[in-house]
Formats: structure tokens, C-alpha cells, sequence
């Protein structure tokens, strides 16, 4: 029985994501991408219109037989929630079934707000969101809340960068599902860009790829064959907490020459806060204290464990840097060149180590300078990849970049409930067990 059921599941999950993937196929496409038979496929499809989660949306045109029936989700049929929490601001969303977003709003970060006090503030604006896009609460499947790493089996974050260090330890998915009453999943904000750009189309057909994300710190989602690679406990991909530099800057995660400490937002900010000259030429506000004169050593500049380089204003100070290179200036151009020939090596030692064909560049930093970091990657990638005789690497933008965090976390919740085949079984950290909050698991 308990195999039956496993098969149902699987066969369920297959054709589901074939639907999700191709936008829209028909029954003998789906024989053809999942390898089942025709009555699987069949039974299969009749159920979910039964559900009303998949829906028959006319035939193609024949090529000499007669016309198949093309076949698309229903958008309108489930819906997700998502939370970004991060020291730089808070966004929520609510998106349908594909991952296209119904509502979405952003608010300042927590700042020294009590853990409990944003959560309640967060519930709420759930719940306002879920109103304004008129979504039928019984269709809301739950809600995915997005954090920055390194993350807990508990439901929480063990470490926290500088400015959310009353977040430690916190219970966030159990805090948050009392005060919402839906089941709540809690995931990095890398990897969850990662499965938002799967969920939503952002990769086209490419099953396996990485995500490099660029907020506030710096690190990796990684999709290897449709899954999400999450690593033992969950904290795979941390490429900021990488060594470039053996006698870097000291980073707040405790090791020294990090990608982050030298490059990241935080170690951009501070490089130009420490010349206040320069920060008032480019509406930065400087560094308390901060010396007249030339902008600070990268080493100085790089400490991502001092407040003054990693308050709630490192991604709105790094956008009006990255304005200024876009409008000519050259000491904030050579800043951000810098920073991203940086990120560059980063992201020449994570293609090499997976072999993937495929680099999204996502994120509210990326989303603001893409233009300085993508040119620098793809060039790098393109002269120094390992592979580069057998392969290209598609690096590219996310459409989402800005709000691709709270759109990933909607669609880890969506991924759980409909494809569970692809949630992994500790991970995400559920605030229930995922077999009590999925809806296809027979």
C-alpha cells in the first residue's frame, strides 16, 4: 500500500512539473518527457482537472492526425505566500501557482525591533496582501520564509550577520505558523532564488544550475537536476564564506579573505564611506569618524563585522554606488570593478565545481549593478572555465532579481505541496511535517 502510494505520488510529481516546465504540453508530450506510460499519464491528468489544478486550454494544430489536447496549470488554483527577512528590508508576496506574484510589498528591515514584534508585523501584512489580491484563503497553501544563512533544523538561523544578532536561535517557522495558522518552511536566501527561478520559468528547460545571489552578503542556490542542493544541513552554497585572501579582512562569520569581506556590498559601502568626500559625491553617508582623504585600504574596507559597514543601509547605499558608475563616475566604477572581478572568481569556482550550463545572477545588489558584474562573469567564465572546450555557460540576469528571495520562498512552499518528490525530506524547515501539509502525497 505504502508503495502504491509512493508510486502515485512520484507519477503525480512528474506530471505536474512537466506541465510546470513546458507552459504547456500535451498527453503525449508528457508520456514523452516523463517516460510513463499513456494510462499513467491519463489517469494522472484526469485527476488534477478533477482538482481543477490543471486545465485543457484548446489543441494544437494537426500534423495529419487528429489534434491533441494541449494542457497548462491553472494559475488560480493554489497560492503561495513568501517572506524575505532580511537586515535591509522586509518584502512579502503572495504569488499564484506559477510563481507570478498577485501582490507584493516591501517595508524597511527589523532594525532593533524585537523578533517578535516584525513576525506579528509580517503576519499581518500576509494577510493584508492575500486580501488585496482577492486569493480564496483555502487555496493559500502556506507561507516560505527566506533568511539569510547559516540556518537551524529548528526553524531559525544559528548564526545571523551583525545587525539581526537578536535573530539567533529564534523559532521563526513556529512563531510565524501560530501567528498566520499555515504551515511555514524556512530556506537561505540563496537557495531560495535558486527554486524560484526554476518554479517560475527563469532557466527555461536547464534543469541543473546555480544561482549567484547578491543582497546584503553574498552566496549560491544550487538546482542539480530539478532539486535543490541543500547539503547536510542544509547550508550548501555559502561561496561569500570562501577564502580569497588567507590574510584578508577579518569577516563576521570568523575567517579572514571571505568573498563577502572583500567584496560583497558591505566591503563596497565601506570602502567608499571611508573617504567622506567621496561619500557625499556619491549620497553615501560616511563612516562615523571616518578620516578626510582617499578612500580606505580593501583590507580596512573589507570588515564586514563592524555595524558601521552592515546596518540596514549597505543595499540602498551599494544601489547609489552603482548609480554613480552607471552615470560615469569613475572612483565608483573602479570600486565595483573591483568588487566584481571578485564575485567573478567566485563564480569561476562554483561553475567549475558543478559543470553546470547555466549562472543566474539574482538578488537587490546584482538587480542594481548587473550591468558592472555581468559583463565581468560572463568574460571570466568565458576565458576561464575548465569546461569551456566541451561547453558554454549561459550566464544571465534574473527577471526577479530585486524580490527574487519572497518569490522563491512562495514557490518552495508550491514546490512542497506539488511536487514533493523534489522537496527534500529535512529541508526545507517545516513548521509541520511536510506529509501533513502536502496535498498530492497519494
Amino acid at each position: 500500500m505504502v508503495q502504491a502510494q509512493r508510486g502515485a505520488t512520484a507519477s503525480t510529481s512528474a506530471v505536474v512539473d512537466a506541465i510546470r516546465a513546458a507552459g504547456t504540453i500535451s498527453r503525449v508530450g508528457l508520456t514523452t518527457v516523463t517516460g510513463l506510460t499513456g494510462a499513467t499519464v491519463s489517469t494522472v491528468v484526469r485527476r488534477l482537472i478533477d482538482e481543477g489544478l490543471v486545465v485543457e486550454i484548446g489543441r494544437a494544430e494537426s500534423t495529419g492526425g487528429k489534434p491533441r489536447v494541449l494542457l497548462e496549470l491553472e494559475p488560480t488554483a493554489r497560492y503561495a505566500a513568501g517572506v524575505h527577512l532580511d537586515h535591509a528590508s522586509i518584502t512579502c508576496t503572495v504569488t499564484d501557482l506559477t510563481g507570478t506574484p498577485a501582490a507584493i510589498s516591501t517595508r524597511p528591515g527589523p532594525g532593533t525591533e524585537h523578533p517578535a514584534a516584525v513576525l506579528e508585523a509580517v503576519a499581518a501584512e500576509v494577510d493584508r496582501l492575500v486580501d488585496e489580491a482577492g486569493v480564496d484563503r483555502e487555496r493559500l497553501l502556506g507561507v516560505g520564509v527566506v533568511a539569510p544563512g547559516p540556518l537551524t533544523s529548528s526553524g531559525g538561523m544559528h548564526r545571523t550577520p551583525p545587525s539581526m544578532r537578536p535573530w539567533t536561535d529564534y523559532p521563526i517557522t513556529l512563531e510565524l505558523g501560530r501567528l498566520t495558522g499555515l504551515p511555514v518552511l524556512l530556506e537561505n536566501d540563496a537557495t531560495a532564488s535558486a527554486v524560484g527561478e526554476y518554479w517560475s520559468g527563469g532557466t527555461d528547460s536547464e534543469g541543473s544550475f546555480a544561482v549567484l545571489y547578491m543582497g546584503t552578503g553574498l552566496g549560491a542556490g544550487l538546482v542539480l537536476d530539478g532539486v535543490a542542493y541543500r547539503g547536510s544541513s542544509g547550508n550548501a552554497g555559502e561561496i561569500g564564506h570562501t577564502t580569497l585572501d588567507l590574510d584578508g579582512p577579518l569577516c563576521w562569520c570568523g575567517t579572514r579573505g571571505c568573498v563577502e569581506a572583500l567584496a560583497g556590498p558591505a566591503a563596497v559601502v565601506a570602502e567608499v564611506r571611508a573617504s567622506p568626500g567621496l561619500a557625499r559625491q556619491l549620497g553615501v553617508a560616511p563612516a562615523d569618524g571616518a578620516p578626510a582623504g582617499e578612500p580606505g585600504s580593501p583590507a580596512d574596507a573589507g570588515r564586514t563585522d563592524d555595524p558601521a559597514t552592515a546596518d540596514d543601509s549597505v543595499v540602498s547605499a551599494f544601489a547609489a554606488v552603482a548609480a554613480a558608475a552607471a552615470a560615469g563616475h569613475p572612483e565608483a566604477r573602479r570600486i565595483l570593478d573591483r568588487s566584481a572581478r571578485y564575485v567573478a572568481a567566485a563564480a569561476l569556482n562554483t561553475v567549475n565545481l558543478l559543470d553546470v550550463r547555466m549562472l543566474v545572477l539574482s538578488g537587490a545588489s546584482l538587480a542594481a549593478a548587473g550591468d558592472v558584474y555581468l559583463p565581468v562573469v560572463r568574460d571570466l567564465l568565458s576565458a576561464a572555465l575548465f569546461a569551456r572546450g566541451d561547453h558554454p555557460v549561459d550566464v544571465r540576469l534574473s527577471r526577479t532579481a530585486a524580490s527574487a528571495p519572497a518569490v522563491g520562498g512562495a514557490a518552495l512552499v508550491l514546490q512542497s505541496h506539488l511536487v514533493p518528490t523534489l522537496a527534500p525530506t529535512a529541508h526545507p524547515r517545516p513548521s509541520a511535517p511536510l506529509s501533513e501539509i502536502s496535498t498530492l502525497s497519494t
